[in-house]
């Protein structure tokens, strides 16, 4: 019988969802320094603006806003460096292979620790126009609406 590992979510994209189509998302470690770390068991992150980019067979992850430690010294991380993501080759190569097709964006959807690592959830999405945003919209507010007819 296999255990769950236990999962801790630091933050989640939720803007994600809503401008853009999941079509498919890996599992990655992130390479981090240790204030870093005490920072992000504060639960002081921000992936909203943030994304990833494949540079020379490597994923990186630009403008994940991890706020400074409180208690870190002068050795303090910068705050929006970009940040080394942990793949197999394999994955890597799926990933390239997909957001080379126009409109197709690597999007950090959550942070979260497992077994004590630092993990994110990166997803290959494409972005949504402004009428896909308002039929989902539409959709959630009938469904809603439905759920308080028949209560």
């Amino acid at each position: 019988m296999i255990e769950q590992a236990a999962e801790k979510n630091i933050t989640v994209n939720r803007k994600a969802q809503h401008e853009y189509f999941i079509l498919q998302s890996y599992e990655a470690g992130i390479v981090l320094v240790g204030t870093e770390v005490k920072a992000l068991r504060q639960n002081k992150a921000n992936l909203v603006d943030a994304y990833g980019m494949i540079v020379n067979g490597e994923v990186w992850l630009h403008s994940l806003n991890i706020s400074t430690y409180d208690q870190g010294s002068i050795n303090n991380h910068d705050p929006v460096r970009k940040r080394k993501l942990l793949l197999n080759k394999s994955e890597i190569r799926k990933l390239n292979k997909a957001v080379s097709e126009k409109g197709n964006a690597l999007i950090p959807l959550r942070l979260y620790f497992r077994d004590g690592k630092v993990k994110v959830e990166l997803a290959v999405a494409t972005g949504k126009r402004k009428y896909d945003k308002r039929e989902e919209i539409a959709k959630r507010d009938l469904k809603r609406e439905m759920e308080r007819k028949f209560k």
